[in-house]
């Protein structure tokens, strides 16, 4: 039988192991799996989409901002033929004002809109108004790509942004001369679709990939217990309308779109070159490389210095006495670093980050690990 002394210090022996069992085995974790996205946020139904409208209008009332008329011009056209509409008919001399600006009119009409349905529109100047703060749009009808008018607008311009003049400075902030309207057009023409009836729903991906096409049908299949979906190719999932929801596509819908799906993404690196921004995916990996990073700096200071004579010197000359310094820093305390195989995304960034660079230099390292085979993903130059 033991002492109690004894069992006490087993026990104690025992838990320092089991404490450091666990911590060896929470050392060795995997990363946490990616979270899975419903699939209403991963794919679009087809034929459910906005369409762009656009129209040609004036905006009147503007505090001497507006385009120049004395230049003639679409502006002075546009305003003399409505006027002439209204049952006023002046002169080309007679239009000279500074309160009137040339606009384009630009809304989005969403799917299954209906007649009498507020929409928000952007107006943009066409002509070289200066802003269009205060102004308001006189009736503008809004176009489809068929030609047909889907909606009508009017209303107060209302801009964010400002700009003022003096003598010798002036102050613009943002852009005044594009504005908008909340609910500033109505809707006046349907986009006919009919969908409570249809035999298929075709569900096309946002972001194309073969693996996540498969998962969504696969998971569709699951939940309906029918094998009613099929990926036709990484954009599109054709899922065939169970005979329970004959006549109620939107309630297959409302269910299939809450089912969660993991997504799968390609390893790539996108780079924008101009802003020297990076971006890289979770799946980047890279084979084992050395890499050393240095630049070559010459700097050239001048620093001229002013010799002159004596006081009340009859022969002495004030001259500019060149002065140059040259200094060369070639780098040499930058050494190769090595990047292990197979190393995750957190553990490639800190080994880039453990040379010391800036992001515009980190993309030359990118694209030459890439030319020499040992980057394991796409390059894509924004």
């Amino acid at each position: 039988m033991l002492s109690a002394k004894k069992s006490g210090w087993m026990m104690a022996r025992a838990a320092v192991f089991a404490g450091a069992a666990i911590a060896a085995i929470t050392s060795f974790v995997p990363m946490a799996a990616a979270v899975p996205s419903r699939i209403k946020d991963m794919v679009t139904v087809e034929g459910v989409r906005d369409n762009q409208l656009v129209g040609y209008g004036l905006v009147v009332g503007l505090n001497g901002t507006g385009d120049k008329l004395k230049r003639g011009g679409f502006t002075s056209q546009s305003l003399q033929s409505m006027l002439n509409r209204l049952g006023v008919k002046p002169t080309e001399k007679g239009i000279d004002s500074k309160n009137v600006a040339a606009v384009m009119v630009t809304a989005s009409l969403p799917a299954f809109s209906r007649q009498g349905t507020p929409l928000d529109i952007s107006v943009s100047s066409l002509g070289d108004a200066t802003s269009l703060l205060g102004g308001t749009l006189l009736v503008t009808p809004l176009l489809g790509a068929d030609g047909e008018v889907y909606a009508v607008a009017q209303g107060q311009v209302t801009v964010a942004g400002f700009s003022a003049k003096g003598t010798a400075e002036s102050v613009v902030k943002g852009v005044p001369t594009t504005g908008k309207i909340a609910n500033g057009a109505i809707i006046e023409r349907e986009v006919g679709y009919e969908m409570a009836n249809r035999d298929t729903v075709k569900l096309n991906l946002r972001n194309p990939d073969f693996t996540t096409a498969r998962r969504i049908a696969q998971a569709i299949n699951a939940f309906l217990d029918d094998g009613v979906a099929m990926p036709s190719d990484p954009t599109t999932v054709h899922l065939n309308v169970p005979s329970r929801y004959d006549g109620n596509v939107v309630n297959l819908i409302t269910d299939v779109e809450q089912l969660l799906v993991e997504a799968d993404q390609p390893a790539r690196v996108l780079i924008d070159e101009t802003s020297g921004i990076i971006v890289m995916g979770e799946n980047v990996r890279v084979s084992t490389v050395a890499i050393a990073q240095g630049n070559l700096t010459i700097t050239i200071t001048e620093t001229p210095q002013v010799s002159q004579p004596n006081a009340f010197s009859e022969r002495g000359q004030t001259v500019v006495v060149p002065r140059t310094d040259v200094s060369v820093d070639e780098d040499q305390q930058r050494r190769l670093a090595v990047v292990k195989s197979g190393v995750t995304l957190q553990e490639l960034v800190n080994g880039l980050n453990a040379l010391g660079i800036g992001p515009r230099d980190l993309i030359a390292i990118l694209q030459a690990i890439k030319a020499a085979g040992a980057l394991q993903a796409d390059i894509e130059v924004m």
